[in-house]
């Protein structure tokens, strides 16, 4: 347990222990996409629950990318103050916060965003939602979207930010056959197909300097017939690598497949989910790995970073199930999360109630 509590840091980032609280959708923001109050002390619970490091719920960084009701925008200048005063109220409580940026592609929804979808290729069957495909000058202003968003959660005090690339949002779809079709420099070889991606990190680079973390979230495979296989993860993670990422996170699934594959698994009877793929990655690539998925106990935990497979642990559910989940463990209780991975926590937030634990006080 001492190895899981140890303190650490990223990029000069000094981390209380090794658990994370990994990106959440947590349906808090306002209407426009404004940081609130709720957002702010839904995250500080979980600071002063012991977590090391929040990464927040994805943040979108232009406005045709919103993909969820009550998403947190980071979009232009006007929503830095409420994202600072979020930093603000995490380092008052002994906390670290990285923002996640993100855009939805395909799955940003013209009902939601008043703008037209669009996607790395066009879509006119019923596989996913129907889109336009992105022009090379739209692609530019993707990737520059990324870098002034970068600079804005700099501006607001976070503490570096992570480029979403999982579960099927924009990133993720151009990195995947099953969503890119493209015949042009960003769609075939999994090198043209990684292209945006490495464009959007070098542009955020470029915005916040050498000195700031970043960080990129990844699918260790999509889960779909023709999706992003591990051997193609494992060759991106090369390039990110090369190109000075500060940590990965590994995760799985999309927002296309549910059920048994989905990027939010139901039911407890799995173990780590991705844990094949993080032998891979460890043996080949020297970034530190953040692994979320299916990791419910103390034990697994220490399991997981004593022999190597990651470097850090990334909890969503459970946390949300039980805040202060990390103390718990490390005052003596260390019986495994209460979660029981049934989802019920993003139903409730779907209905405008904010996402929380349909069990609570149970």
């Amino acid at each position: 347990m001492k190895e899981l509590f140890e303190p650490t840091n990223i990029k000069g980032v000094s981390l209380a222990n090794r658990f994370v609280y990994s990106a959440t959708w947590d349906g808090r923001a306002d209407n426009e996409g404004f940081c609130t109050q709720k957002n702010i002390d839904a995250l500080v619970e979980r600071a002063r629950g012991g977590v090391g490091l929040i990464i927040t719920g994805m943040a979108c960084v232009k406005a045709d990318g919103r993909a969820a009701p009550w998403q947190l925008a980071v979009q232009s200048d006007e929503f830095v103050p409420g994202l600072a005063e979020m930093a603000q109220a995490i380092h008052n409580a002994q906390g670290k916060v990285v923002l996640q940026l993100a855009h939805g592609g395909c799955y940003a929804p013209s009902a939601l965003t008043g703008h037209e979808t669009v996607g790395p290729s066009a879509n006119d069957t019923d596989k996913f939602p129907q889109c336009r495909e992105l022009s090379l000058q739209e692609i530019d202003q993707v990737v520059e979207a990324f870098g002034k968003a970068a600079g804005r959660a700099k501006k607001a005090g976070f503490d570096g930010v992570q480029l979403h690339a999982a579960h099927g949002y924009l990133l993720s779809q151009f990195l995947s056959p099953f969503f890119n079709k493209r015949t042009d420099n960003y769609g075939g070889s999994i090198e043209n197909r990684a292209r945006i991606l490495l464009e959007a990190f070098q542009a955020v680079r470029k915005e916040v300097g050498g000195e700031y973390p970043v960080f990129v979230k990844m699918n260790s495979e999509d889960f779909i017939e023709g999706g992003l296989t591990a051997d193609e993860m494992l060759r991106v993670c090369v390039m990110l690598e090369k190109a000075g990422v500060d940590a990965i996170e590994m995760s799985g699934g999309t927002v296309y497949a549910s059920g048994a594959f989905s990027c939010c698994r139901v039911g407890q009877d799995q173990d780590v989910y991705y844990k094949d793929t993080a032998v891979r990655y460890k043996e080949k690539i020297g970034v530190p790995l953040l692994l979320v998925g299916g990791i419910r106990s103390l034990e697994g935990s220490e399991e997981m970073v004593s022999v190597g497979l990651a470097d850090y642990i990334s909890i969503s559910r459970p946390l949300i199930r039980e805040p202060n989940l990390i103390n718990r463990w490390r005052s003596g209780d260390t019986k495994p999360a209460a979660c029981i991975s049934c989802n019920g926590c993003f139903g409730v937030g779907i209905k405008g109630e904010g996402v929380h634990c349909i069990f609570e006080g149970q």
